[in-house]
């Protein structure tokens, strides 16, 4: 096939005529016409070779034509677009914008960079094209882009309105917002178009200052100028960053009495907006009303109803897709995930993988919180080994922490420790997820020096930092450092104390036996006490058998929440322990009264990387039998071992007998 048209290239260049005149030559001769039509690089070097040979790429008008072709079509190659430039001999800007655009267009910013310190070299005199593109090269750099800044006003260019507006979108892009700002007021009221408007408020939005950004849409539509799709696409961005839905739905009805185009991407951000201020219902109208759709669209409904708890119906979201990419998986792997279905989760991912769908790091993360939730140590262990290790993907500090959280509450963390020290990046949440590691496994002193360490760099502790502090000195009974730091938490940081911090000092408190004092600073909270803070009232209670607060505990926790069997254990194992016998009565009366049954006894384990779930006295998995008999084996076993042999491991009959209630499979 591609011989054919070669064939018939050459029998058309074979018929071209010469062409009487040297402007007829550039504007009439067929084969621009020809290379119009153009549709691979194989049928462009043979136009280009027909050119050479002809002289006709050594006009301004031809060359410039092929160039454009190599660099900015379809089938570009920057490599030979590059080349060629090199071969003519004088180009003007419109060659020199077209390789600049090429750069941008191909993300060699570097290059592109660099393509434009030439033109300023070799003295070219620029347009505005040169200059929106030559800020454009400088991607992040703030440098580089105060520096075509400069050459803005030193060319003259400093009021052309093209260019200012590639200012604004510039250094919104490096997070200037107040040199964006500036750029904007600088210009003449008259002067700024949609453009520039929509550009401002998209960097105000993208900044996380909504509220300014909706200022100035206020202004734009103060000023008389129209919006179009860009501006409603920010304006939709800031409701949805707000949570607003009140003005979410005033914006949407503007949208509905303009003449803006609604496009695809335009009624994505309206759906996106519903979604991210909870209202699945107007979602649901918007996302059926749509004539198109897309992955983006489908992905929304699937996150809102993940967010909201409704995992059956973003389950079947899912399964409708009519296309799935990366981004859809992941959305439903972190909803599951973040709804505490792990072994979900968990399994969504081995049928990602079975597919051939690669994973990114978002895929990791979320993934690894399924591990962290179930306890699969094996599964993460892997990931690090096959993804990290291999190089398959880059261990950001993103993923670093959600790795250490893993070894962490997986139980391994001297690998939590030993990843921590190895991460090239780190940020506060790497220093928290370790603190917390730490304090949860017990290590007191190894989680305040790692704290102390993390300040002495330089880091500002946040409230997550001080949970794990405050936790680290209930979990050793450090009194003195506890109540030291919960103070310095306001004095030094200005963080106040929330319910986790108020929970972790009346825990500290109560599991030394300071029940008065914990109860006094229930008492002295700003806020009303939640379970957490109640409930180690109620711990504390049965550990030091103080009764009496701890009846008032059980009152406020069944208050909260009158279906947790487990507020009713603790309060009959504190009565048990008093031999209240008739109190133990009444709090089983009462829990029947109220319809609760005690929770089974669960736990997981991990095997070859096939998730089981246990419950209590459940036979329905399919090797329960097998399970039983080999456990009733080792008990007769266990009865015939001479109980004083020092070699040999015995199992007590009380424990055997609990054992046999817990080791179903659910």
């Amino acid at each position: 096939m591609k011989l054919v048209k070669l064939v018939k290239l050459r029998c058309l260049f074979s018929t071209l005529s010469k062409p009487t005149s040297k402007t007829n030559l550039i504007i009439t001769n067929p084969v621009l016409l020809t290379l119009e039509s153009c549709t691979s690089m194989t049928h462009l070097t043979q136009i280009q070779a027909h050119m050479t040979r002809t002289g006709l790429i050594f006009h301004t008008f031809p060359v410039s034509r092929l160039l454009t072709f190599s660099a900015l079509s379809h089938f570009a190659n920057l490599k030979h677009a590059c080349k060629l430039f090199n071969q003519v001999s004088n180009p003007n800007i419109y060659i020199w914008n077209v390789m600049l655009r090429g750069f941008f267009k191909h993300h060699f910013y570097v290059k592109g960079l660099s393509f434009f310190r030439e033109m300023v070299r070799k003295r070219v005199s620029f347009d505005e094209k040169s200059f929106v593109f030559g800020l454009k090269c400088c991607f992040k750099g703030l440098r580089a882009g105060e520096s075509v800044h400069c050459l803005v006003l030193r060319h003259g260019f400093g009021w052309d309105l093209v260019v200012r507006n590639g200012l604004v979108h510039f250094y919104g892009e490096v997070g200037r917002v107040q040199s964006a700002r500036k750029v904007f007021d600088e210009m003449c009221e008259g002067v700024r178009d949609v453009v520039t408007w929509s550009s401002l408020i998209n960097v105000y939005v993208k900044s996380g200052m909504v509220d300014e950004g909706l200022r100035v849409f206020e202004m734009m539509k103060g000023c008389g100028v129209g919006v179009n799709e860009v501006t409603m696409i920010a304006v939709f961005g800031a409701c949805a960053k707000k949570g607003d839905l009140e003005l979410g739905r005033s914006v949407h009805d503007y949208v509905e009495k303009m003449s803006v185009n609604k496009s695809l991407n335009l009624m994505n951000s309206v759906l996106d907006m519903y979604v991210k201020c909870g209202c699945l219902v107007t979602a649901k109208e918007v996302f059926e009303g749509m004539g198109i759709k897309d992955v983006f669209s489908w992905t929304s409904m699937i996150n809102g109803y993940a967010k909201n708890g409704e995992l059956v119906m973003a389950k079947k979201m899912f399964d409708e897709m009519p296309e799935r990419n990366i981004v859809s998986w992941n959305a439903m792997i972190a909803g599951y995930s973040q709804n505490n279905k792990p072994k979900e989760a968990i399994e969504l991912f081995h049928e990602m993988e079975n597919i051939g769908l690669v994973p990114i790091e978002t895929t990791l993360v979320c993934v690894l919180s399924a591990c962290a939730q179930a306890g699969c140590l094996d599964l993460g262990q892997w990931m690090y080994s096959y993804y990290v290790k291999r190089n398959r993907i880059q261990l950001t500090a993103t993923l670093g922490n959600a790795f250490i959280d893993m070894y962490a509450k997986c139980g391994n963390i001297d690998a939590a420790v030993e990843l921590f020290n190895e991460m090239a990046e780190k940020d506060l949440v790497s220093w928290n997820s370790l603190i917390v590691g730490f304090a949860s496994h017990g290590h007191a002193v190894k989680a305040l020096s790692l704290f102390e360490e993390m300040r002495e760099l330089g880091y500002k502790p946040d409230e997550i930092t001080f949970v794990g502090v405050l936790s680290a000195c209930s979990h050793g009974g450090l009194l003195t450092q506890g109540r030291s730091y919960f103070k310095e938490m306001e004095m030094t940081y200005g963080l106040k104390p929330t319910l986790e911090h108020y929970a972790c000092m009346i825990d500290l408190l109560g599991r030394i036996g300071h029940l008065d004092e914990a109860y006094g600073l229930l008492k002295e909270m700003p806020m009303e006490p939640d379970k957490a803070v109640w409930g180690a009232v109620l711990n504390a209670c049965r550990m030091h058998g103080n009764l009496e607060l701890g009846k008032l505990a059980t009152e406020k926790l069944i208050e909260l929440d009158p279906n947790d069997s487990g507020i009713y254990v603790l309060m009959e194992s504190l009565c048990a322990a008093r031999s209240k016998w008739d109190e133990v009565k009444m709090v089983r009366s009462m829990m029947k009264g109220n319809g609760v049954k005690k929770t089974p006894g669960r736990s997981s384990i991990e095997v070859e990387g096939e998730f089981h779930e246990f419950l209590a006295a459940d036979k329905s998995h399919p090797l329960s039998e097998r399970i039983y008999k080999v456990l009733g084996e080792i008990i007769s076993l266990s009865r015939l071992e001479d109980a004083s042999d020092a070699n040999c491991v015995c199992i007590a009959k009380n424990d055997v007998q609990s054992s046999l209630e817990l080791i179903s499979i659910d």
